[in-house]
């Protein structure tokens, strides 16, 4: 009997010093892996890091129970720790498609929510951090002619025709080959990640040590300080833009009664062309450049003269002199953008009205993001955090979703316990067809791609027709269900429809918009999330078992809109 238990004995003994063993290596492995990224998350030298070596620690350490939450809050954190995980949002730095990112759409939007707490690190009287002994200097290599340090107080901009940020890869030739293929005399950078243009000089020119913030994507060069312009003159770069846009014809139309009230600007010249018209509109930021005969006059859209009632174009094709007395005149869209709608900003008081702007993905919400943006002057929140619609200008992206800073929170979430933390919202409803197709090219080629051929033709599609078409009928019916007041939106009417719809929506926040404001939002109506070039896929992806899965949830969700009083879904949903 002694010897048996004495072998058992014996086996313990040497099971638990292996385990001992075991466990050691396994804590020293996960300590050395990360003061590797501690190290790599240091500056080494001018060479750019890559994706994985930009994951921070901070991260990394949140999520293995090594940080606690609270010590996010702490001002001596730093923001730089947090920036590099946006990359792991890029379709760049993705995994390959294929079954395994065909999650449940539970977990794809807890995958979604992993960055609500970015506010803490990112607030707008954070600028980026000055460098310490070495102020930045003008960029060497630039090709355009730096002018000096200006004054941008934010409420009235100068520099207001283009703007973008970017938090990783802000270059000074980034900006100036933007404002350039726009026709635009001058490039402001400011705070190290933000992009301006026009024509015109800001008023009040400053010293050149206050421009003391490095570029993010160009070490040791100026892009502006707090309120502080680097400006550029960049007018030279024009000719050699090789993206440089060119004036598009709008088409031919009455001219309005009152030219000279109408038009407030005018140039007349023999043998005026549209090259030298739309020139000299751009020159002078209006929108709009119109020819009657030799006459070029510049304007913006308004009620007079609001470009909805086209003529036809024979009645514009007349000889100048034929043309110049008659009554109709050719319309073409400048470079520039109409500015009257750019200007943005958080709402002034805490919202006692908390909005929802919720949608299935793929259905427009980023498009009508910009929409209510420009409508309202207000910034557009997100119950997630997208680094590139931040880059683009959604400034709001980084903002808390409850922080009630912003006039309406985008939304893809359904559920009774999700939606009743709104007060109200603008149910966005687009085709299912439509808005799969824009979902699966988002997922596998990111918000302006398109999906390759290889990912149609194989078996992602069908799953993900199987797995999101029942979400885009569950998402309508639990908003129509568990939603306390709401302004139901079919993105086909916005597109056919914009102004009227888009008054409406902004009645339904309750903010008061000029006419001559809805008419500057319908002439940047595009906003820099449409998809461009030629798409990848058949024009008819969807089987006929596809089709009889979808077409019986378009039914349901229709005889509901019905059943809550509202206009059931358009015709058109259903494909004949």
């Amino acid at each position: 009997m002694a010897k048996p238990f004495f072998r058992l004995q014996k086996f313990l003994r040497r099971t638990q010093f292996l385990l001992f063993f075991l466990t050691a290596a396994y804590l020293m492995t996960g300590s050395l892996l990360l003061l590797q990224r501690a190290r790599v998350g240091l500056p080494q030298g001018p060479r750019a890091p890559g994706p994985l070596q930009t994951l921070p620690v901070a991260a990394v350490a949140l999520g293995v129970g090594l940080l606690d939450s609270r010590a996010l809050r702490d001002s001596r954190v730093s923001p730089e720790l947090l920036l590099g995980v946006d990359m792991l949002r890029s379709p760049l730095t993705r995994p390959r498609p294929g079954p395994r990112w065909l999650r449940s759409r539970n977990s794809e939007l807890r995958q979604l929510r992993r960055r609500r707490w970015f506010h803490h690190f990112m607030s707008d009287s954070q600028g980026p951090p000055a460098l310490g002994l070495e102020a930045p200097r003008p960029a060497i290599h630039s090709r355009g002619t730096y002018i000096g340090c200006f004054s941008d107080d934010g409420h009235e901009r100068t520099l207001k025709g283009a703007v973008f940020y970017d938090l990783r890869k802000m270059t000074v030739s980034h900006c100036q080959d933007a404002c350039a293929e726009r026709s635009y005399v001058y490039a402001g950078l400011e705070a190290g990640v933000e992009c301006y243009c026009g024509n015109r000089l800001p008023a009040m020119s400053v010293g050149l040590e206050e421009c003391n913030h490095e570029c993010k994507g160009e070490k040791g060069s100026v892009c502006g300080g707090v309120d502080r312009l680097s400006v550029y003159r960049v007018d030279e770069l024009q000719l050699g833009s090789r993206k440089r846009r060119t004036a598009t014809y709008r088409g031919c139309f009455r001219l309005p009664e009152n030219i000279t009230h109408t038009f407030p600007s005018s140039l007349i010249q023999a043998n005026v062309t549209v090259e030298t018209c739309s020139g000299f509109c751009s020159h002078k930021e209006f929108p709009l450049a119109i020819i009657r005969g030799w006459e070029c006059y510049c304007a913006y859209p308004t009620p007079q003269f609001n470009l909805h009632d086209a003529m036809d174009s024979s009645l514009c094709g007349q000889d100048p002199e034929a043309q110049r007395l008659a009554e109709y005149c050719e319309v073409y869209q400048t470079p520039v953008q109409d500015t009257r709608c750019t200007d943005r900003r958080f709402l002034p008081n805490k919202s006692k009205v908390f909005v929802a702007l919720s949608s299935f993905p793929g259905a427009g919400n980023t498009w009508a993001r910009h929409l209510i943006e420009h409508a309202t002057g207000f910034y557009t929140g997100s119950y997630y955090f997208d680094g590139i619609l931040y880059n683009k200008g959604f400034k709001g992206e980084k903002d808390h979703w409850r922080s009630r800073r912003t006039i309406c929170v985008k939304t893809h979430e359904s559920g009774r316990r999700e939606i009743e933390m709104f007060d109200s919202a603008i149910l966005l409803i687009r085709n299912p067809y439509r808005s799969l197709v824009a979902e699966f090219n988002r997922k596998c080629a990111g918000h302006l791609g398109y999906a390759a051929d290889r990912n149609w033709k194989s078996k992602e599609w069908p799953e993900f027709v199987n797995s999101y078409a029942s979400w885009w009928s569950s998402h309508v019916l639990d908003w129509l269900k568990y939603g306390k007041r709401l302004l139901v939106v079919h993105y086909e009417e916005l597109r056919r429809s914009l102004v009227p719809t888009l008054r409406e929506m902004v009645a339904f926040l309750n903010v008061s918009v000029s006419e001559e404001r809805l008419l500057c939002v319908e002439n940047n109506k595009e906003g820099s999330f449409r998809r461009r070039g030629r798409r990848s896929h058949d024009p008819e992806p969807f089987t006929p078992e596809m089709k009889d899965l979808i077409n019986g949830y378009i039914r349901t969700v229709d005889q509901a809109l019905r059943d809550h009083n509202w206009t059931g879904l358009p015709r058109e949903y259903v494909p004949r």
